[in-house]
Formats: structure tokens, C-alpha cells, sequence
């Protein structure tokens, strides 16, 4: 039987946390810096390394792909290298890594599988610098059209198109080639469940709906002193009351709703000054589909029902909209019972958050691996995943692929 060398793997998954590694630890690579240049560079050479044929496509996304023994749609495994502003080791690259130490065992020992074996890491996973998140994965999905992503603006200021020009991956493959044949994702479970249960392997069975957007109140300035309560066209008080809105809104609904307001700014953001504008986001998410949806249509109603009672204007901005996306039941059998094989606790369970695998399951069978996240902590630089998670989750994630590509 062969097995993950979770030493090598664990060494990868540290040498690629260099490239914008921040000083007190963690890493900060968003999506097309030039710390992402610098990583990419790194993962590509160590595709080619292993005799991989590496290919670029027009959004960046970068797919290695290791010869069957017949000429068939690859299996391919993956995930993303880029991070947010504050993020550690593992989200997303373990995924890719854990994917290139499959390839890597299998070439040390001679072993060729039938279909050929890719490995992939998409584009602006984490949506910190472009929006949406899973940008990569959508265009290549092709929900997404690539032109309007080359046309996407940074939080800093630079297009999409023009900054993957800057760094060299404004590749020539089509986007959406190869066409595949499955998709496998070994992934950091980003939460406590597994964590505080004791759980050695979680059985990903699907990805929670995600609807993000911004609204924005519109009002007008004026003396906090001077001005009636009466009079006033506060913008502040439109948003703040929607805010207390989406945590009353959640406790109402109850069962797997959540909701988060993450940002709420205001303007001119003085003491003694009412709000001429406020502006915040809301993200809400669940499992089922007509509950987020119910979710969001009482969310916009609350909103102007509040805009119109304070005398403001109410502009909305859809960030993503993603629908909730169940996972291939056969490979997630699979994936089940290898990890049972092994000896290894399991847990069936949905992700919170989302990630490349609900994209490709757009248009091929998709399905995750989860390992644990000490304490639930990621996005974050104490992120932290024990050396033997990680090679029990890559093992699990050998046998499955293993087995997928030679069926």
C-alpha cells in the first residue's frame, strides 16, 4: 500500500508559507501580488519537477496534469494559494500541496493510474482584493464571463487583467480545458466541529448557499446638536437598526441560518455629526436554498421598510450569490470508507465556507476532504492543523483518487 509522506508534505506546505510570510507569523498573499507571483513561480517548478504538464489559462488558473496510462479526462485534485490579509499555512494550500504529494508518491513508486491525475489552483479563491471569491473556479465553470472578470477592479485599485499581465500569468489556454473528470479537494475544515468533537476526518456532503451584498443608506448631514429628532435624515440609524434587523432575524429563524453584517462604515463618521451615509454588508448563508432565499427577501424589505421611515435613499449591490451545492455521493462514499479502512473517526458534515470544489461541481462529480482546524481558528495567523491531520487527510485523499482513477 502506498503512503503520504506527511513529513515532505508538511515541509511544502512551510516553504510555500515564505512567500509573503508576515513577521510575527502567518502569511498575507493576496491574489496577484507579487507574493503570489513569487508562489506561483515556486508551485509551478515544483509541478514541472514531477514531469507534470504545466498550462496557463486567460483567468490564471494553473493546471499540472500527470499522464494515465490511457488518454482519458483526468481526475484532478486542487485547491488555491492565495490568502487573505492575516492567513496562515494551510487554507487552500493544502489542498494543492496535498494534490502534488499524491502525484509525487505514486511517481516514486512507478505507479501510473488510468486516467491521468491534475492538479489545479485557481485564481482569487478568497475574493480579499477581487470580488467574488472563487473567481478562478467560476470563470472556468464558466459562470463567470472571462471578459467582465479581466475587468474586475482591486480594493487597490488595479483591473484583474492588467495585474496578470504585471506577473506573468495572463495565460494562453483556454479557460475550462481540460475538461475533467472529478474533482477531489483536501481542505482545512475552518471550523470547530470536527475540532471539539474529536473527529479525525470530515466527510464533506456539500457547501452552504452564499448571498453577500452591500447596502448603502443615503441621507443627509447635519448638527447633532441643532438638528430635531424629528427632521433629521439619518443614515446611521437606517443602518444600524438593519444591522440589530439580521441578528434578530437569524435568532427568528433559527436551524442553520446565519447571518453576519462584517463591515459598516459611516460618513462622515464624526461624533457630533449626524450620518449622511452609512454604508455595510451582509452575508448570509445556508444549506437550503428557499430558507437563504426567504432570508434575503426579508433582508431588503426590513431595509427599505428602514430607509423610508428615516428619509434616506437605499441603493443594494449583490457581492455573490451562490446557490447551496451538494457534493457527489459516490465519491463521497468513497471517501467515507477509506477513511474507515484506515481506522479513522468520520463525520458527515456541510462546509460553511465556500470553496473551488462547489464551482467544479458545476460541471463534473466534486467532493471534499476536511481535516481539523485547532480551536476553528483560519483566516487567521494561528491557524493551525497538526502535522498527522494533515497526512491522514492526504491519505484518505490518495486512496480515493486512487481508486476514482482507475475505475
Amino acid at each position: 500500500m502506498l503512503h503520504i509522506d506527511t513529513q515532505r508534505l508538511l515541509d511544502s506546505l512551510q516553504t510555500l508559507g515564505q512567500f509573503g510570510a508576515l513577521p510575527g507569523g502567518g502569511v498575507n498573499r493576496l491574489a496577484l501580488t507579487d507574493a503570489d507571483q513569487a508562489a506561483r513561480d515556486w508551485t509551478v517548478a515544483q509541478m514541472r519537477a514531477l514531469d507534470m504538464q504545466v498550462q496557463v489559462d486567460a483567468i490564471g488558473n494553473v493546471i499540472a496534469t500527470y499522464a494515465g496510462s490511457e488518454d482519458l479526462p483526468p481526475v484532478m485534485m486542487g485547491s488555491h494559494i492565495d490568502t487573505v490579509r492575516t492567513g496562515g499555512l494551510y487554507d487552500g494550500n493544502l489542498g494543492v500541496m496535498a494534490g502534488l504529494e499524491v502525484v509525487r508518491t505514486l511517481r516514486q513508486a512507478g505507479v501510473r493510474t488510468r486516467r491521468p491525475l491534475a492538479v489545479a489552483f485557481f485564481t482569487n479563491e478568497e475574493g480579499a482584493r477581487f470580488q467574488p471569491d472563487m473567481l478562478g473556479s467560476l470563470v472556468y465553470v464558466g459562470g463567470l464571463p472571462l471578459e467582465q472578470a479581466l475587468q474586475t477592479r482591486a480594493v487597490d485599485g488595479p483591473l484583474l487583467g492588467e495585474e496578470l499581465i504585471r506577473i506573468g500569468y495572463d495565460g494562453a489556454a483556454q479557460v475550462g480545458q481540460p475538461a475533467v473528470d472529478s474533482y477531489f479537494e483536501l481542505h482545512i475544515e475552518q471550523g470547530p466541529v470536527l475540532d471539539q468533537a474529536g473527529i479525525q476526518i470530515g466527510v464533506v456532503e456539500g457547501v452552504q448557499g452564499i448571498y453577500w451584498t452591500r447596502l448603502t443608506f443615503s441621507g443627509k448631514s447635519n448638527h447633532a446638536g441643532t438638528t430635531p429628532m424629528h427632521l433629521r435624515r439619518d443614515a446611521g440609524m437606517a443602518a444600524m437598526r438593519t444591522a440589530a434587523f439580521v441578528h434578530d432575524l437569524v435568532q427568528r429563524m433559527g436551524g442553520g441560518q446565519l447571518a453576519t453584517v462584517g463591515s459598516l462604515e459611516l460618513e462622515p463618521n464624526l461624533v457630533n455629526v449626524i450620518a449622511a451615509e452609512a454604508s455595510m454588508t451582509v452575508d448570509l448563508r445556508n444549506t437550503d436554498a428557499q430558507v437563504l432565499a426567504a432570508a434575503r427577501a426579508q433582508l431588503h424589505a426590513y431595509a427599505m421598510q428602514c430607509a423610508t421611515a428615516h428619509g434616506v435613499q437605499l441603493q443594494t449591490q449583490v457581492l455573490a450569490d451562490f446557490a447551496p451545492v451538494a457534493f457527489d455521493a459516490e465519491m463521497i462514499a468513497s471517501i467515507e470508507r477509506h477513511a474507515k479502512q484506515a481506522g479513522l473517526s468520520t463525520l458527515r458534515l456541510p462546509s460553511g465556507a465556500g470553496h473551488d470544489a462547489q464551482m467544479l461541481a458545476r460541471i463534473c462529480p466534486a467532493a471534499m476532504i476536511f481535516v481539523p482546524s485547532v480551536d476553528g481558528v483560519s483566516h487567521n495567523v494561528h491557524e493551525y492543523t497538526p502535522p498527522a491531520d494533515l497526512g491522514r487527510g492526504a491519505q484518505v485523499l490518495l486512496q480515493a483518487v486512487l481508486e476514482r482513477a482507475n475505475r
